[in-house]
């Protein structure tokens, strides 16, 4: 028990740094405009107020637009990621492809070069398709980062599945498509719940897509919104830290309710070969 010590305060004390920017968050959103840059600082509220959620929060249409526009853009990007990386992560560890390890390196590559070196060429070629200031195009942006990762997630899942129990159930009459769905799917269902997650909280918290192919404030994502709030006259941080907090509910509630299937999708995944 006493070897546990040092590892126990040292994930409190991690803990307690990652949360101390959300707890400032929280605070400073239910304070007085005069009450923010007190000296010395109040760690809590002394006249605590709901005045920034109801007006700035709930109150403000363009932030319950912005909003709206986000979810739609992330529910539409994390069904287009599951519809395209899921049959072909599945192809890729069940099929006999030449060049496999050649894909799976191109999809990581992907994941690392920057949103904001792809917004220009897309802003160019959507501009041609008619895809500018349209969900079709947010959608689109957000899913061509979120498919590579999802294929490199997945396949893990689909190479763990047995072989023989899968012939062995289209021998009983199932098809190829009737294997993949009634055998390899639920045995990979931690990697999808974790690929729905990553895919929607990705696309709700992308700005540069947002700022680059959506100039048509209807069409914004709250991201955008939420950066609109800052500028150079001065910032009403209580009303910022307020639609920030609103803005977290959706990634908190993610976590707090899959935080398991997230852990075991992403740990039995990379265990998995």
């Amino acid at each position: 028990m006493r070897r546990r010590w040092p590892m126990t305060v040292a994930g409190v004390l991690i803990t307690f740094v990652y949360l101390l920017p959300v707890y400032w968050m929280l605070n400073t959103s239910f304070k007085k405009p005069a009450d923010i840059f007190a000296t010395p600082p109040q760690l809590v509220p002394l006249a605590p107020t709901l005045r920034s959620y109801a007006d700035a929060a709930f109150g403000n249409p363009a932030i319950a637009k912005g909003l709206a526009n986000s979810a739609v853009i992330a529910i539409g990007t994390t069904l287009l990621t599951i519809a395209i990386a899921v049959p072909a992560a599945y192809g890729l560890a069940r099929l006999r492809l030449r060049f496999v390890s050649v894909f799976l390196m191109l999809f990581l590559v992907v994941q690392m070069v920057p949103a904001v070196n792809l917004a220009l060429p897309m802003f160019a070629i959507f501009s041609d398709l008619g895809l500018v200031n349209s969900y079709a195009g947010l959608i689109l942006a957000n899913a061509s980062l979120a498919i590579p990762l999802g294929i490199v997630l997945l396949r893990p899942y689909f190479l763990s599945v047995p072989g023989e129990i899968l012939e062995a159930a289209k021998v009983d009459g199932c098809t190829t498509f009737g294997a993949f769905a009634r055998i390899a799917l639920p045995i990979s269902r931690p990697g999808l719940i974790t690929l729905a997650v990553i895919s929607f909280l990705g696309a709700w918290g992308e700005f540069v897509f947002g700022l680059a192919l959506a100039a048509d404030e209807n069409l914004q994502p709250i991201t955008v919104v939420l950066a609109g709030l800052t500028n150079a006259f001065g910032t009403r941080w209580n009303d910022l830290m307020a639609v920030s907090a609103v803005v977290a509910l959706p990634v908190i509630a993610a976590f707090v309710f899959l935080q398991r299937y997230i852990v075991a999708g992403l740990t039995e995944g990379a265990t998995k070969s």
